[in-house]
């Protein structure tokens, strides 16, 4: 069965940094757009970040742009999502997402993650 799953939430102070994963079993992630969303409560699921199939492109939401970085670890068939300078308005469930293309549906979910930033 195919699973994604994430991990490395937790809870933070603000300004700092966490680095969540995304593994998966039974498929190479290489092989798929990977991408980042998160929730938080009482609002819609945004996009938070992408890395192509094709050509390992980045892309970012505004709000993050300059503090996450999205990477592939092929070796351990695992993506990362390296999150610095994180605010309270980060909190929220992260999900991470496999499917052919970052501006298409996606086909594998995993379960998410919670990070939570607060003093």
């Amino acid at each position: 069965q195919v699973q994604l799953v994430e991990s490395g939430g937790g809870l933070v102070q603000p300004g700092g940094s966490l680095r969540l994963s995304c593994a998966a079993s039974e498929f190479t992630l290489d092989d798929y757009a990977i991408g980042w969303f998160r929730q938080a409560p009482g609002k819609e699921r945004e996009g938070v970040s992408c890395i192509s199939s094709s050509d390992d492109s980045t892309y970012y939401t505004d709000s993050v742009k300059g503090r996450f970085t999205i990477s592939r670890d092929n070796a351990k068939n695992t993506v990362y999502l390296q999150m610095n300078s994180l605010k309270p308005e980060d909190t929220a469930v992260y999900y991470c997402a496999a499917g052919s293309s970052c501006f298409r549906d996606y086909d594998y979910w995993g379960q998410g993650t919670q990070v939570t930033v607060s003093s």
